[in-house]
Formats: C-alpha cells, sequence, structure tokens
C-alpha cells in the first residue's frame, strides 16, 4: 500500500500529518511512504530525516497523487489535486462540512473516502486517534504563554524586602481540553486560577488542575459526546451578566467555548472587558469560529479602553513540531482501524470508522454533509 504525505497548502499552516519518528509505525502496518519535498521544513523536519527513516521524497507530485491508496494531511487537499485522484483513494484529515463543502463535492466526485477528525467518535478505544484532544492540548499551552506574554503583570506571588507581589488572577471560561490545559499552565505559573463550564463533569476536571470551578445560578447543559450545547439567547444574556463580577476581577481573561459545528458562542461582551482595568489581557481561543469575545479578530491583537484582547489562528501551528508529532500518533492510530492484513479495509460496521467517515468511494456517509448537499440541489 502506498500512503503519501503532501505538503501543506493552507496559508499560515506549518504542521506536517506524518514526521520521521512515526515512519516506522506506519511501515509495520503494511504501508510505502512517499514524502513531497519540503513538507516537514515547517515542523523543523528535513527531507534527510525522512530518508534515513525509509521514506522516498518525491518531486513530481501530480505522478504520486493518482498512484497513491492512501494520502494523509493536516488541512483537506486543494481541488485540483483531488481531481488527480484515482478512484477509492482514501483521504484523511481535518475536514468540515460548511467550510470545506466544495472540497467534499469533488471528493464525492471523485469517488474518494475522505475520514475526518473533526468527527472521530469521542469513545475510549479511539482516544489515541483523537485529533481534536491533541491540538486542543498544544492550543491551550501556547494561548496561555501568548497571554503571559501580553501581560504587563507577574504571574506568581513574589514577596521581598521591597514588598509583595500579589499573584495574578486569571479566568478561563470552557473545561474542555485547551481550557484544562491553560489552566495548568497558568497555575505552574504561578497565577490563581479560577474556572467556568456549563458542564456538570467540569467541576472536578477544573479542580484536579489546581484551579477553583466557577458556579453560577444557572442550569447547567450537557452536550453529546462531553460537548458543551449552544446556549439560548436568554441564558446566553444570564450568564453574561453573572460572569462580568469574575471577568472584571481577572487579570487575564482567556476563552475556550467551541460548539462543534457552531459558531462559537458569544460569552463576553464588550461592555464586560470594559469593566476590565487598564493592562488586563483577553485571549479568545475561538476567534476563529466567530470568537467567544464580542470584537475579536482572528490572528490579530486590538485594544478597548487599555485592555488588549488577542484572538486565536490556527494555534496548533504556532508550535508545530510538537503539534505534528502528536498528530502523526493519531494519523497511526486511525490506520490502525483501517487496516487489516496489510489490505485497506474500511469497516463501517466500526463506530471508529463509521463515525469519521464523510465518504467512502464517493458515496455519502455522513448526516450533516448529506443535508448540506441536498439543500444546495433544491
Amino acid at each position: 500500500m502506498k500512503l503519501l504525505v503532501v505538503n501543506e497548502t493552507k496559508p499560515g499552516e506549518k504542521r506536517v500529518a506524518v514526521v520521521p519518528q512515526i515512519i516506522s509505525k506506519l511501515t509495520k502496518l503494511g504501508f510505502e511512504i512517499a514524502v513531497e519535498t519540503g513538507a516537514g521544513e515547517k515542523s523543523l523536519e528535513s527531507d534527510q530525516a525522512y530518508l534515513d527513516q525509509g521514506a522516498k521524497i518525491v518531486q513530481d507530485l501530480n505522478s504520486e497523487l493518482a498512484q497513491a491508496q492512501v494520502i494523509v494531511s493536516v488541512n483537506p487537499l486543494s481541488k485540483s489535486q483531488i481531481e488527480k485522484l484515482s478512484a477509492g483513494t482514501l483521504l484523511i484529515s481535518f475536514a468540515q462540512v460548511n467550510r470545506d463543502l466544495e472540497i467534499l463535492k469533488t471528493c464525492q466526485a471523485q469517488k474518494v473516502s475522505l475520514l475526518s477528525f473533526d468527527f472521530l467518535p469521542r469513545i475510549s478505544r479511539a482516544q489515541a486517534a483523537d485529533a481534536l484532544t491533541s491540538q486542543a492540548t498544544v492550543a491551550g499551552y501556547h494561548t496561555m504563554l501568548k497571554a503571559a506574554s501580553l501581560s504587563q503583570r507577574m504571574f506568581p506571588l513574589v514577596m521581598t524586602a521591597s514588598g509583595t507581589i500579589r499573584p495574578a488572577k486569571i479566568l478561563v471560561l470552557g473545561a474542555g481540553v485547551a481550557g484544562l490545559q491553560v489552566m495548568s499552565v497558568a497555575k505552574k505559573l504561578g497565577a490563581v486560577v479560577s474556572g467556568y463550564d456549563v458542564r456538570v463533569a467540569s467541576k472536578d476536571e477544573v479542580k484536579s488542575v489546581g484551579a477553583s470551578f466557577i458556579e453560577l445560578d444557572l442550569p447547567p447543559l450537557e452536550g453529546q459526546g462531553g460537548y458543551a450545547r449552544e446556549l439560548n439567547e436568554e441564558r446566553a444574556r444570564l450568564q453574561q451578566e453573572l460572569l462580568t463580577p469574575y471577568v472584571s476581577a481577572s487579570d487575564v481573561l482567556v476563552t475556550t467555548a467551541a460548539v462543534p459545528g457552531r459558531p462559537a458562542p458569544r460569552l463576553v461582551t464588550k461592555q464586560m472587558v470594559e469593566t476590565m482595568r487598564p493592562g488586563s489581557v483577553v485571549a479568545d481561543m475561538a476567534a476563529e469560529s466567530g470568537g467567544n469575545v464580542e470584537g475579536s479578530l482572528a490572528g490579530e491583537t486590538i485594544e478597548l479602553n487599555g485592555v488588549k484582547i488577542w484572538g486565536g489562528a490556527n494555534i496548533p501551528s504556532q508550535m508545530s513540531p510538537d503539534a505534528s508529532f502528536l498528530y502523526s500518533g493519531n494519523i497511526v492510530s486511525l490506520l490502525g482501524f483501517c487496516v487489516k492484513e496489510e489490505n485497506l479495509n474500511l469497516d463501517l460496521e466500526d463506530e471508529v470508522i463509521k463515525g469519521s467517515a464523510l465518504l467512502i468511494n464517493g458515496e455519502i456517509k455522513n448526516k450533516f454533509l448529506q443535508n448540506e448537499i441536498d439543500g444546495g440541489s433544491k
């Protein structure tokens, strides 16, 4: 079986789908590995490093696209690349129905298969393949360091003969994987950390990383697969009102809330930010999907009444070597479900394959994609 690792073409993307250290694991699954020249450079991996592990470096990507049985990437391939694929080719990457609809239509026309990490079931046997979790871990770490660098305050308690510097107060909204990582890093930096989430199960998780949990007089919300559900308008307004005193008292506010397949919930208004002290910092990890914070812009730092608001953009890519290493492990794990006796076998009886499959040989296997296709044809 031939597996191809391509160079990422999305602007600003620095990750690579497979790092050299993982090549041997793919070989054991029965794959011959081809890597497009320069694919790992932005993750500090040279072509020679891949060659040393037994992979082939290819200059002419077009010929390899038609021959590969499996192609792995971080972001979906381009439309022109997909049009060169043979029917039955398996693609593995992140892919979202709304954002990548035209790409998915091209996959359908080309009769290829696509497994997306965005739809991988969050079940125990698929944990090692959970790329959303692995990349959120990296994103949370980077976000807290970024927020700390933007702050003019020291984080830990410092006692000197000249006086005592009180620890910074950090508030984190959203206690998923990214949020918990933010809290953990902030705690290690010496800050006083508080966290809030709409889910009942989050209280113990927040406490486990050394943060205190904020309890609001609101009924809890729990979504499928451990995700939070979207708030209705009235509940969102009341939540903002109750959170305002905690936001005002914070030196750094980090928002991490996301609802799969939907715009990010608006947790913080401009009026709430205006209650923060000048010099405070807000870091919005959900800026790319609409933002938890009103006015945040993906990839930019703006200022509102002396408060810096940083909007995250492709955050894991900012720490591409480690993000790529973890993603490579996710690739190997997911391929483990796809290979039987060194042959591809996309068994839709397997809930991991069934859940992550958007298309199998051009046939739609995802209800959200089917709804989009049907809606667009009316």
